[in-house]
């Protein structure tokens, strides 16, 4: 049975075509929870999406459209899309199947030009069931359990149809930032008493809300968002990091707000649904201020580190409402590494080696920030012991009552060998 889902644009809603439409090209991108089909047209088109079962396709109809050439191998199966058919029908329309691995439920949307692509016709798919649940491994950060790892959510800008900007020679932000992302993985999975949370791990693209509710869901503690940037001006170069403004993340504020049900994971888990309107923008207040002040402290700690790697474009913390900063109880900075529009720094940003130094300055003002700022419950908020001479590991665990092999795990020890000097993170008992 035909089940019809929507139709894109009614008849009235957009103005008389000029013409036959041209398919010029299709792309598709692979996320963990969708998959995104996106076909290139040469100008607005009405469509008609349905479902198909047994198999499972979805059936895409296009008015006075034409395919201008054969579908290369860009759209081959990827995602939750087993294979791509595409045939010319009566009354000048276009039938695009797309053969499906699984059911699955189509939106679809236009897209106008920008300055990498034309027209677009975007078709996300997800999974009908919802798509297995992805398991979230991390403890509540309020709770008086055991000492805990700090989470670091690391989010690499842009990624799949959105590529971001485009150097002189043709880099793309989306990989370069992914590529420095992965090294700051890297590092983070290196580091004692500290977990990575790559917001995204490949080529596809997450949108701007999902990536802090992505990172909310894992109670991170701390968000990074990393980007290349732009200016029509090849001249302008050098890095800068920003927060969120104070407007900006007001009016976030609002928003939760006028959704109080679900605002309460927003202030540590307070619920709002019982507090006057004035009691709630008071606890808000109070987490928002608390929340820019350390985003501050981290962007002040990140500036001085990536100072002594690359030039810098501001030396003080930039503000704006960038969407992916307004969390009120995570502390987010949003690193612009370099301008990719300025021949020299593009090149820069395409070294492997210069990545992983930018990497590593941004791990050493993580590492810094924590060292003040440690939350309670944290192995990094745990005791410190400095090696004096003559002292063994294993005499140190029975000092602490702790297990060898903990004390190993946390400290991120191949042996047992030990610097005197060097400090040693002890975990609770």
């Amino acid at each position: 049975m035909r089940i019809l889902l929507a139709a894109a644009l009614s008849v009235l809603a957009m103005p008389a075509l000029a013409g036959t439409v041209d398919v010029r090209g299709m792309r598709l991108w692979a996320a963990p929870d969708h998959t995104r089909v996106v076909i290139d047209i040469s100008g607005p088109v009405r469509h008609e999406l349905f479902r198909l079962r047994k198999p499972d396709r979805i059936v895409v109809d296009l008015d006075e459209t034409r395919l201008s050439q054969p579908l290369g191998p860009e759209v081959a199966a990827t995602g939750l899309v087993a294979g791509v058919r595409a045939a010319r029908r009566e009354g000048g329309k276009l039938r695009v199947v797309l053969d499906l691995r699984q059911p699955a439920v189509p939106r679809s949307f236009l897209l106008k030009p920008n300055e990498t692509y034309g027209h677009r016709l975007v078709i996300d798919l997800s999974p009908a069931d919802g798509g297995a649940r992805r398991t979230v491994r991390s403890v509540d950060r309020h709770s008086e359990g055991p000492a805990r790892d700090l989470i670091i959510a690391i989010d690499a800008g842009h990624g799949g149809e959105d590529p971001g900007a485009t150097g002189y020679r043709g880099s793309r932000e989306k990989d370069v930032v992914l590529a420095i992302a992965r090294e700051l993985e890297r590092l983070v999975r290196r580091e004692p008493g500290m977990r990575p949370l790559m917001i995204r791990k490949g080529d596809y693209y997450v949108g701007l809300r999902k990536r802090t509710r992505i990172a909310r869901e894992h109670k991170a503690d701390m968000f990074v968002s990393i980007h290349a940037d732009a200016f029509r001006d090849p001249r302008a170069r050098g890095a800068s990091v920003y927060t969120v403004s104070q407007r900006g993340a007001s009016n976030e504020a609002a928003r939760w707000l006028a959704e109080r049900e679900n605002a309460a994971d927003h202030i540590g888990g307070v619920s709002l649904a019982d507090k006057d309107d004035l009691l709630t923008e008071v606890l808000l207040d109070l987490s928002l201020s608390g929340t820019i002040e350390a985003s501050l402290d981290l962007a002040r700690e990140v500036i001085g580190e990536l100072g002594g790697v690359t030039r810098l474009h501001k030396r003080r913390a930039g503000q704006a409402g960038f969407v992916v900063l307004k969390s009120p109880d995570i502390p987010s900075i949003l690193i612009e590494t370099a301008f990719i529009s300025n021949p020299e720094e593009e090149r820069k940003l395409r070294d492997p080696a210069h990545r992983r130094r930018l990497a590593r300055a941004i791990m050493a003002g993580i590492r810094d920030y924590f060292a003040q700022h440690a939350p309670p419950g944290t192995l990094l908020a745990a005791r410190r012991h400095r090696i004096a001479g003559g002292e063994t590991l294993s005499g140190i665990a029975q000092r602490y009552r702790v297990s060898l092999d903990r004390l190993r795990n946390v400290n991120a020890l191949r042996d047992d060998r030990l610097r005197v000097g060097q400090v040693l993170l002890i975990p609770p008992a």
